[in-house]
C-alpha cells in the first residue's frame, strides 16, 4: 500500500513535519509493508517556513531585526536549496506572539523588522519571494516593512512618522525615491487565506484589531488611519489598495504588497503544495491523510486538510483521504461533503494543555496506528 502523508502543523504543539513523522511511525506499526511519503503541509501560517524549506531543500538564515515593539529580536527566514527564493514568515519578525496583545501595543506595532527580512534576502541576490502572513501583531497598513525598504512616510512638517498604524493619521506625503529598486525586478508571492478589505466593518483593524488587543476605540482610531493611508496611496500613485480581497490580511500587509510589490495573492495551501510537488505524489497514492490541530465546520474554508482531500479527489475520486487532528469541533461533518471520507482525534483524555503538548507525538501515533489496524481489517477482512 503507498501511503501519502500531507499534514499540517497542530499548532504550538506539534510541526507539520512532526506530524507527518508520527503518523507514518504509527503506520509502519501495524502496515509494515507500506511504502510511506510524508509531505509537510501549511496554509501561509505557522509551520509554513518549515514545510517550503523541507520541501527545498533549503537552510535557515537568522537576523536581528526591529521586532514589533521596536525592540531588536532574532528573527528566520528561509532560503531554498538552489538560493534562487526566499521563504519568510512575518510572524517571525513581526508577530502577534512578539507583543502583549494590549492596547498600547496595537497602536505602535510595526512591521519593520519583516522589511529587514526582505532587505537581507535581496542583498543576497534572491528575487523571488514567498511570505506567508499569517500570525501577524501589527495593523500599519504594512507601513513598516515599506520604510525598511526605503519608502518614507512624511507627516506636514516632513518629519518622518513614528512606528505603528495609530500614526497613519498623521500622513501628510509617501516618497519613494529610495525604495529598494531591486523589487521592482523581483516577484512575491503572498500566501493569504482571508478575504478581508482593508478598511471597514470587515477591514483589518474591525476584524483581526481585537484579537491583538486593540479595544472599541482603537479600532475606530486605527481604521480611520488606515483609510487616510489608503486615500493617500490613491492620490498620490493613482493605486487602490483598500476595497480589494486580501488587502486586510495581516493588518494591512495585504495592502502594501498589492500597492507596492510585484506580487499575487495566492492560497497559502496552494503555495505550500506546488513547492512539494504533492500532486505527484498523491498520483501514486492509495491511500491519503491529512490534518492538522482541529478539524471544525470552518475547515471547510480554505484549510490544508480539505484543500489536500479536494486535490486528492480531483486526482482519483476512489482515493480514500482520512484526517487525524487534535480536537473535533461542532458540526464538523462538513468536511465529508467536501473530500475527507473519515476523521479520527488523536485526544484520547480530558488534560490541560500543558500535558497535551507534552503528550500530542505519542498520541498522534497512536491514533495512526489504530487506523492503520483498522484498515488491514478491512483488506482482510
Amino acid at each position: 500500500m503507498r501511503i501519502v502523508i500531507a499534514a499540517d502543523s497542530f499548532k504550538e504543539t506539534l510541526s507539520s513535519k512532526e506530524v507527518g513523522e508520527a503518523i507514518s511511525t504509527g503506520l509502519k506499526r501495524s502496515i509494515p509493508s507500506s511504502t510511506i511519503t510524508v509531505r509537510p503541509m501549511a496554509d501561509g501560517g505557522e509551520g509554513t517556513l518549515a514545510a517550503l524549506i523541507d520541501a527545498s531543500h533549503g537552510k535557515y538564515i537568522y537576523k536581528n531585526v526591529t521586532g514589533p515593539l521596536g525592540n531588536s529580536l532574532e528573527a528566520v527566514y528561509g532560503i531554498s536549496g538552489n538560493e534562487k527564493e526566499a521563504f519568510i514568515e512575518i510572524a517571525s519578525a513581526s508577530g502577534i506572539h512578539l507583543t502583549n496583545k494590549k492596547s498600547k501595543d496595537i497602536n505602535i506595532a510595526t512591521t519593520y523588522g519583516t522589511g529587514e527580512l526582505i532587505l537581507d534576502a535581496l542583498n543576497k541576490g534572491i528575487r523571488s519571494f514567498i511570505i506567508g502572513i499569517g500570525g501577524s501583531g501589527t495593523n500599519d497598513g504594512g507601513a513598516g516593512m515599506l520604510q525598511a525598504l526605503g519608502a518614507s512616510f512624511l507627516d506636514s512638517s516632513g518629519k518622518e512618522l513614528s512606528f505603528g498604524g495609530s500614526s497613519l493619521k498623521q500622513l501628510a506625503r509617501i516618497d519613494r525615491t529610495n525604495f529598494d529598486k531591486r523589487i521592482e525586478n523581483s516577484f512575491f508571492r503572498i500566501a493569504c487565506d482571508v478575504d478581508n478589505p482593508l478598511t471597514g466593518e470587515l477591514g483589518a483593524s474591525a476584524v483581526y484589531g481585537p484579537q491583538k488587543g486593540a479595544v472599541p476605540a482603537d479600532v475606530i482610531n486605527l481604521d480611520l488611519a488606515l483609510a487616510h493611508y489608503a486615500g493617500m496611496v490613491k492620490s498620490t500613485f493613482g493605486i487602490e489598495i483598500d476595497n480589494i480581497p486580501g488587502a486586510g490580511a495581516a493588518g494591512g500587509m495585504g495592502a502594501a504588497f498589492l500597492g507596492f510589490f510585484p506580487a499575487r495573492l495566492e492560497k497559502g495551501a496552494v503555495i505550500v503544495s506546488e513547492v512539494t510537488k504533492l500532486k505527484s505524489y498523491l498520483e501514486q497514492a492509495d491511500l491519503v491523510i491529512t490534518g492538522e490541530g482541529g478539524i471544525n465546520n470552518q475547515s471547510i474554508f480554505g484549510k490544508t486538510p480539505v484543500y489536500v482531500a479536494q486535490l486528492t479527489k480531483a486526482v482519483s475520486p476512489s482515493i480514500p483521504v482520512i484526517a487525524v487532528c487534535g480536537s473535533i469541533g461542532e458540526n464538523y461533518e462538513a468536511v465529508f461533503d467536501a473530500g475527507i471520507d473519515a476523521v479520527f482525534s488523536t485526544i484520547s483524555e480530558i488534560t490541560s494543555f500543558e500535558e497535551l503538548k507534552k503528550n500530542s507525538g505519542n498520541n498522534v501515533v497512536q491514533t495512526a496506528e489504530n487506523i492503520g489496524r483498522l484498515i488491514q481489517l478491512n483488506i482482510h477482512g
